[in-house]
Protein backbone atom coordinates (compact mmCIF):
# COMPACT_ATOMS: atom_id res chain seq x y z
CA UNK A 1 0.00 0.00 0.00
CA UNK A 2 1.29 3.31 -0.66
CA UNK A 3 1.59 5.60 2.24
CA UNK A 4 0.02 9.62 2.01
CA UNK A 5 0.95 10.88 5.38
CA UNK A 6 3.43 10.09 8.32
CA UNK A 7 3.18 11.57 11.42
CA UNK A 8 6.28 11.31 13.65
CA UNK A 9 6.36 11.97 17.71
CA UNK A 10 4.67 11.89 21.03
CA UNK A 11 1.09 13.61 20.80
CA UNK A 12 -0.48 13.75 17.43
CA UNK A 13 -2.09 16.79 17.17
CA UNK A 14 0.59 18.90 19.06
CA UNK A 15 4.00 17.28 19.39
CA UNK A 16 4.37 15.09 16.13
CA UNK A 17 6.11 16.42 13.00
CA UNK A 18 4.05 15.54 9.52
CA UNK A 19 4.99 14.55 6.16
CA UNK A 20 2.75 14.36 3.54
CA UNK A 21 3.33 13.29 -0.51
CA UNK A 22 3.78 16.61 -2.31
CA UNK A 23 4.38 18.58 0.63
CA UNK A 24 7.26 21.37 0.02
CA UNK A 25 10.30 21.15 2.55
CA UNK A 26 13.47 23.00 3.22
CA UNK A 27 12.11 26.92 1.88
CA UNK A 28 9.89 25.43 -0.88
CA UNK A 29 12.75 24.05 -3.15
CA UNK A 30 12.27 20.52 -2.83
CA UNK A 31 9.25 18.29 -1.84
CA UNK A 32 8.48 15.35 -0.42
CA UNK A 33 8.36 12.62 -3.35
CA UNK A 34 7.33 9.36 -1.54
CA UNK A 35 7.08 7.65 1.35
CA UNK A 36 7.79 4.11 1.80
CA UNK A 37 8.33 1.58 4.25
CA UNK A 38 11.29 -0.98 4.03
CA UNK A 39 9.80 -4.88 3.78
CA UNK A 40 13.14 -5.98 5.51
CA UNK A 41 14.35 -3.54 8.29
CA UNK A 42 10.57 -2.21 8.91
CA UNK A 43 11.53 1.06 9.27
CA UNK A 44 10.25 4.26 6.92
CA UNK A 45 12.04 6.35 4.04
CA UNK A 46 11.05 9.92 3.27
CA UNK A 47 12.65 10.51 -0.58
CA UNK A 48 12.51 13.98 -1.37
CA UNK A 49 12.76 15.66 -5.43
CA UNK A 50 14.37 18.89 -6.88
CA UNK A 51 14.16 19.30 -10.13
CA UNK A 52 14.72 15.84 -12.04
CA UNK A 53 16.78 14.40 -9.01
CA UNK A 54 15.33 11.90 -5.81
CA UNK A 55 17.19 11.82 -2.23
CA UNK A 56 16.79 9.73 0.09
CA UNK A 57 16.48 12.52 3.03
CA UNK A 58 14.91 10.95 6.63
CA UNK A 59 14.08 7.40 7.67
CA UNK A 60 12.28 6.26 10.44
CA UNK A 61 12.50 3.02 12.54
CA UNK A 62 10.21 1.57 14.45
CA UNK A 63 11.28 2.51 17.52
CA UNK A 64 9.86 5.75 17.01
CA UNK A 65 5.86 6.25 17.94
CA UNK A 66 4.97 7.24 14.51
CA UNK A 67 1.13 7.22 12.65
CA UNK A 68 0.49 6.41 9.10
CA UNK A 69 -2.35 7.13 6.60
CA UNK A 70 -2.36 5.08 3.48
CA UNK A 71 -3.72 6.31 0.39
CA UNK A 72 -7.20 4.78 -0.56
CA UNK A 73 -8.82 4.40 -3.28
CA UNK A 74 -12.16 3.00 -4.01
Amino acid sequence: MDIRKISIGPDYKSGAMHYILGQEILGGDHIIHLIKQDTQTREINVWIKRENEIFLWKTFNNSMPMAIEYNVNF
